[in-house]
C-alpha cells in the first residue's frame, strides 16, 4: 500500500495538552503585563459580584449602603479564596466568586415570613443576612466533607470524555440567560460592546501582524474601557432623560448608587452583621445549591486545565479543589456574603480567549479583589460599568468554555452510533430540562415540584434549573449503562485516553501542574 501524500488530508492528532497557548500554567508574562492581565480578570468577575447583590439586597430590605458592604464583603473572601486555590487547592488558574445557583434559596430565604417581624429595612437586612449566614454554614460542611474525604476523587473517576463533554459545555451554554438577554435591557451600548469585542480579538489581529498578541490579551479591557465611556457621554447628554426606569438603571452610569455609599476605607470582618441563626430547611435548601455549585466548578477546573495547556485533572485534585472550594463557601458565611462560591466560568472563558493560562496573572487578580474591597471609593468607580456591558463581554467568555468542552470530543469516536446517542440526548435534556423548570416558574410563580415544604421546592428547583447538572446526571448515566460489558465501549467513550490520569503517579506532568507548593506533597498526598 503506497505512503500517503504529505498533502493528503489526514485526521487532526489528539492532544491531552491544548496547543497553541503562550503562557501555561506553571510559566508566566513579564510582570507589568502580568499585572494588567489580573486587573482584567477582576474585571471580569466585578459583573457577576454586583448583579447579585443588586438582586438579593432590595428583596432583603437593604439599600445602596447595605449592596456596597455585601459586594466589598464578596469582593474580600474572592480574594482570599482565589488565592488559597491557586496555592493549595486545584492549583490551577479559577477566580472563585460568588455563584448564581445560591439565588433561588437565597430569595426564598429573604422572602420568609418569619422576618416580617421586623420593621426596619435595616433591621430586616441584618437577621435575613444572618439566616443566609447559618444555612450557607451548614453547606460548607457538605462541601468540605466531600472534597476532603475523597468522595468527590471517588466520583470523579467515573468520568470518562464521553460523559464530560456535555457536562463541560453545558457549564457554558447553560448560562446563556446572562448573555445577550441582559445585553438587550440596554442595546445601544450592549451591542457596540460584543460588536467591538469580536472585531478587536479576533479581526484585528489577522489584519495587523504582531509577535505579540496585544489585540487577544487586552480586548476585554479595551473595548470595556471604550464603551464605558461611550455610555458616560451619553448620560451626561441627557439620552436617557426621558426614558423608563428600568432602561435608565440599566444604560446610565450614575444609577447604581454605589459611588455615593462606599465606604472611602473598610475592612470586611466575620460576623459584622451578627452571629448566624440556623433553620433546617433553609440549611438544606442551600445545601442542594452547594452541591450544584460543586458540580459547576468541577466542570470549570476541566475547562481552564485546557485553556492552561495543563493535563487532565487527576480526580484527587479536583476533590482537593472541591474542599477548598468549601471553605470559602464557610469563611463567606462567617463574614455575611449572603451567598456561596464556585469556580467562575467567565473568568475559565478568559484564559482562553487571552491564551494566557497563566497561574500568577490570576493570584494577581486576587489581590486586586482585597485592594478594591477595602478602598471601597474606588471599587464603586469600576462597579458603576453598566450590567449590558458585562453581559457582552460574557457572551463571548461563556462561549469559550463550551468550546473547552465540545474540544473534549476529539477523545471520543463520533462515528459510534452509542457516542451520538448520549451525546445528543444529554446535550437536549440539560439544556430542555431546566428551560422547563425555568417556563413554568415565570408563568406561575413556584416551580414544577410545589409542595407545602418550600425547602424541599428550593432543593429539587436549584438542581433542575442548572444545565451543567442535569447533563452530567444524564451522561453519566448513560455512559455506565448503557451497552457496558461491549468491546469497544471503552475506547469509544475515551476513557483509555484519561485513564492514566486518574492516579496522581500515573503521569509525571501532573507533578509539574498540579503538585503542592514547598513540598507540602509529603504531607498531603494525593492519590
Amino acid at each position: 500500500m503506497a505512503a500517503p501524500k504529505a498533502d493528503d488530508f489526514q485526521p487532526h492528532p489528539v492532544k491531552d495538552q491544548l496547543p497553541g497557548v503562550d503562557f501555561c500554567l506553571t510559566s508566566s508574562p513579564p510582570w507589568p503585563e502580568a499585572i494588567i492581565m489580573g486587573f482584567q480578570h477582576y474585571l471580569v468577575m466585578l459583573g457577576t459580584t454586583v448583579l447579585i447583590p443588586t438582586l438579593l439586597v432590595p428583596l432583603m430590605g437593604g439599600g445602596n449602603v447595605e449592596k456596597a458592604e455585601m459586594i466589598n464583603t464578596l469582593l474580600f473572601v474572592s480574594g482570599i479564596s482565589t488565592l488559597y486555590q491557586c496555592w493549595f487547592g486545584s492549583r490551577l488558574p479559577v477566580v472563585i466568586g460568588p455563584s448564581y445557583t445560591y439565588i433561588i434559596p437565597a430569595i426564598s430565604i429573604a422572602l420568609s415570613k418569619r422576618y416580617d417581624i421586623y420593621i426596619y429595612p435595616h433591621e430586616r437586612f441584618e437577621h435575613t443576612l444572618r439566616g443566609m449566614q447559618g444555612a450557607l454554614l451548614t453547606a460548607s460542611l457538605f462541601q468540605v466533607i466531600f472534597g476532603f474525604l475523597g468522595f468527590c476523587r471517588i466520583f470523579a473517576r467515573f468520568l470518562c470524555p464521553l460523559s464530560a463533554v456535555p457536562f463541560v459545555t453545558l457549564v457554558g451554554l447553560g448560562l446563556y440567560a446572562n448573555g445577550f438577554p441582559q445585553l438587550a435591557r440596554c442595546i445601544e451600548i450592549g451591542l457596540p460592546e460584543l460588536i467591538l469585542l469580536v472585531i478587536i480579538s479576533q479581526h484585528v489581529p489577522h489584519f495587523m501582524k504582531s509577535r505579540r498578541a496585544i489585540f487577544e490579551r487586552y480586548a476585554v479591557l479595551v473595548s470595556v474601557m471604550i464603551v464605558w465611556a461611550f455610555a458616560a457621554v451619553l448620560t451626561v447628554s441627557g439620552a436617557y432623560d426621558r426614558r423608563s426606569p428600568n432602561t435608565q438603571f440599566s444604560c446610565r452610569v450614575d444609577r447604581t448608587g454605589l459611588l455615593r455609599a462606599a465606604p472611602w476605607i473598610k475592612f470586611p470582618y466575620p460576623f459584622q452583621y451578627g452571629g448566624p441563626t440556623f433553620n433546617a430547611g433553609d440549611a438544606f435548601a442551600v445545601m442542594a445549591a452547594a452541591l450544584v455549585a460543586l458540580i459547576e466548578s468541577m466542570a470549570t477546573f476541566i475547562a481552564a486545565s485546557r485553556f492552561a495547556s495543563a493535563t487532565p485533572v487527576p480526580p484527587s485534585v479536583l476533590s482537593r479543589g472541591v474542599g477548598w472550594l468549601g471553605l470559602s463557601t464557610f469563611i463567606g458565611s462567617f463574614f455575611g456574603t449572603g451567598v456561596g462560591y464556585t469556580a467562575l466560568v467567565e473568568n475559565a472563558g478568559l484564559l482562553g480567549l487571552t491564551r494566557i493560562g497563566s497561574r500568577r496573572v490570576v493570584e494577581i487578580s486576587a489581590c486586586f479583589m482585597l485592594f478594591f474591597s477595602v478602598l471601597g471609593k474606588f471599587g464603586a468607580i469600576l462597579a458603576s460599568i453598566p450590567l449590558p456591558i458585562f453581559a457582552a463581554v460574557y457572551c463571548v467568555l461563556y462561549a469559550y468554555v463550551a468550546a473547552a468542552g465540545l474540544g473534549l470530543l476529539q477523545f471520543c469516536n463520533l462515528n459510534s452510533f452509542r457516542t451520538k446517542f448520549i451525546l445528543g440526548f444529554s446535550l437536549f435534556m440539560g439544556l430542555s430540562v431546566p428551560q422547563y423548570f425555568n417556563q413554568y416558574f415565570f408563568y406561575s410563580g413556584y416551580g414544577p415540584v410545589h409542595t407545602r415544604s418550600i425547602a424541599f421546592n428550593s432543593i429539587v428547583q436549584v438542581i433542575f434549573t442548572s444545565a451543567a447538572t442535569v447533563a452530567l446526571i444524564v451522561a453519566l448515566f448513560l455512559e455506565r449503562t448503557h451497552s457496558i460489558g461491549h468491546g469497544p465501549v471503552r475506547r469509544d467513550s475515551g476513557r483509555h485516553w484519561w485513564a492514566k490520569f486518574y492516579t496522581f503517579e500515573a503521569d509525571i506532568r501532573s507533578e509539574e501542574f498540579y503538585s503542592l507548593p514547598y513540598n507540602l506533597n509529603r504531607f498531603f498526598p494525593s492519590f
